[in-house]
């Protein structure tokens, strides 16, 4: 396993055929994103089947996320589709306008005008526009233009420093939930959450629709940043989405907020997520900048599981190329991880869990016996997710005959998924399997260590209780 850091692409025009989409999962794509605020449900659901068969016809685990639009928070259209607004102009938001003009702009989010008052500042488009509330009188937000530029159709509207009351799942979302159970996607994205509350009832639907799929957590919202314990309890994971987050709590604070969010996320055993513009002038250019190179290998240090990006391969001119040259700073920025902080991380830790116990006694010993690679045979892949919590250096496989932990496997840091099929309930003719497999495969060399996790009784989630270390080539059938 050369990385350990997961890519996740975002599928669009520029994706989703069968040449492109093999030439991604090729260049290090590890997971796909369908994006639920453009096309329809059959779009995706064609999507989805698609990205399946070509997995399968690789031989390669592909996890599939869909990321739901969320409460549309924007304005609506012009006469002419766009307008130039001045600095110190008068602009108004009217919940009850048609059309707008030069003076005047509709609101999709309805509800804007019971959510603010005199001084509030307005941000739109991602904050190239500033507006300042003046007054509010029934449907209409009357502003002054604090900072002006052009205005375009269905930009959206963002409240400095959080406060609008916007649900985050929608009507709209409710039936996309249904499409994810359908499509059997391995993880659902909340848009815009502000609580707890938000995800339990996202986890109540989805399990009403008959998904397993794993939650994560989007978090853009000021609240969330005040909440994010307890989102995080309530999520599988969360994704750092520093586009509206930034337009809500200011851009300089958005790189301390991602490391504290990486690390409490790992702390609670929760995944992580890095997104919004990492490859963002990959767009038009094959070869990305010195920042956007120094953006992506920062999240690698700062521990998140995955890189995510998303008009560089939906709508970019070199999805591929991206990808490619992701994947090579993620490698790269790997090499000067500080393994010392991890082992550090494993002795003061406190387990109340056996399988945790279990998993964090072969990472330790591990680290002290050069072993070249953990095996973890798991039913769920909580095994391999509480090890992969500890960046140890120590590459992780996890031996699964589940379908669905196999492709959910795949964006866990550290880990790579390898099916093996538990047909057999004798635990020493198992582990001879996937040791066989291992060397078939040269993930190991006849005398290379394998730490080897598993239960007791195979084939039962949550029962690892065992850890076996074994030098490769010399177990024996029994």
């Amino acid at each position: 396993m050369s990385r350990s850091t997961k890519i996740v692409a975002t599928l669009g025009p520029s994706s989703n055929d069968v040449a492109t989409l093999e030439k991604l999962i090729l260049a290090g794509v590890n997971m796909v994103r369908l994006n639920f605020s453009h096309g329809t449900a059959q779009d995706h659901l064609d999507r989805a089947a698609l990205v399946r068969e070509i997995a399968k016809k690789m031989n390669r685990p592909i996890a599939i996320m869909v990321d739901l639009q969320g409460p549309k928070i924007r304005i609506g259209k012009f006469e002419k589709n766009k307008i130039e607004l001045k600095n110190g102009a008068k602009f108004t938001l009217d919940a009850e306008c048609a059309l707008g003009n030069q003076d005047t702009v509709g609101l999709d989010y309805k509800e804007l005008p019971n959510d603010v008052d005199a001084g509030v500042i307005l941000l739109l488009d991602d904050g190239k526009v500033k507006l300042q509330v003046d007054r509010v009188e029934g449907a209409k937000v009357y502003t002054t233009v604090l900072v002006g530029g052009t205005l375009s159709n269905n930009k959206g509207i963002n409240r400095q420093g959080g406060g609008l009351t916007a649900p985050a799942l929608t009507g709209k979302d409710m039936e996309d939930i249904k499409v994810a159970a359908k499509l059997h996607a391995d993880y659902v994205a909340v848009s815009f959450p502000k609580s707890s509350a938000d995800m339990y009832m996202a986890r109540t639907l989805l399990k009403a629709a008959g998904s397993k799929a794993l939650l994560i957590a989007k978090i853009e919202r000021t609240e969330a940043i005040a909440n994010l314990e307890d989102i995080l309890t309530a999520s599988d994971g969360i994704m750092v989405a520093r586009g509206d987050l930034a337009v809500e709590v200011g851009d300089a604070a958005v790189p301390g907020l991602q490391k504290r969010m990486i690390k409490a996320a790992r702390r609670m055993n929760k995944l992580t997520i890095t997104a919004t513009q990492m490859m963002e002038s990959m767009i038009s250019s094959p070869v990305p900048t010195r920042a956007e190179v120094s953006d992506v290998a920062n999240a690698v240090l700062d521990g998140t599981d995955a890189v995510m990006l998303s008009a560089e391969t939906a709508s970019g001119q070199y999805p591929v190329e991206t990808v490619e040259s992701m994947a090579r700073v993620c490698v790269e920025a790997e090499k000067s991880q500080d393994y010392a902080v991890c082992n550090a991380a494993l002795l003061d830790g406190e387990y109340s869990r056996i399988d945790q116990t279990i998993s964090m006694a072969a990472l330790f010993a591990s680290n002290h016996l050069n072993v070249k690679v953990i095996a973890a045979l798991t039913q769920s892949g909580s095994s391999a997710l509480w090890m992969s919590r500890v960046i140890s250096g120590v590459p992780i496989y996890a031996l699964t005959p589940e379908a669905e932990t196999y492709n959910r496997l795949a964006l866990f840091r550290d880990v790579e998924p390898v099916m093996l099929s538990h047909d057999n309930t004798d635990r020493e003719s198992l582990l001879l399997r996937a040791e066989v497999e291992m060397l078939k495969r040269g993930i190991v060399q006849a005398g290379d260590l394998i730490a080897f996790t598993f239960g007791d009784v195979v084939g039962m989630g949550g029962g690892t209780n065992c850890l076996k270390i074994v030098k490769a080539g010399e177990m024996k059938a029994r």
